[in-house]
């Protein structure tokens, strides 16, 4: 039996468990496992036509399936599979870098910030 962990975004279509046991050989027959146990998780993991979503990440043991053999990889009793799904986003040009007025640090980030944040303490320095 293999363990498939959950990432917490998809937690609500297992009952919020962060790890489901599975049976299954490989890869593949362990996920057809997991959505036979929990099928609302499936359109969330695959297309209309069965496959895996682009942006869904399979690992087995932290080693990606997509360098071993895909949904072929071969599992041994008590490997453990994780679902990682790709995040995207950010801005383009040169990212801006947080400035905390309280100490002498500068993250530089890709990310924005809200107009909200200044309430908080924080300023943003871009360099553009």
């Amino acid at each position: 039996m293999s363990k498939i962990h959950i990432p917490t975004p998809l937690r609500q279509y297992v009952g919020k468990q962060s790890s489901v046991d599975v049976q299954g050989s490989t890869v593949g027959e362990a996920m057809n496992s997991l959505v036979a146990q929990h099928p609302d998780l499936k359109k969330h993991l695959y297309t209309e036509d069965g496959k895996l979503r682009a942006f869904v990440n399979l690992y087995v043991n932290d080693e990606d399936i997509r360098y071993m053999q895909k949904e072929a990889t071969v599992l041994q009793d008590g490997d453990n599979i994780s679902i990682v799904p790709s995040i995207a986003g950010g801005a383009m040009g040169t990212p801006p870098s947080i400035v905390i007025p309280s100490a002498a640090l500068v993250i530089p980030t890709s990310l924005v910030i809200p107009s909200e944040a200044r309430d908080l303490g924080f300023c943003l320095k871009t360099q553009w």
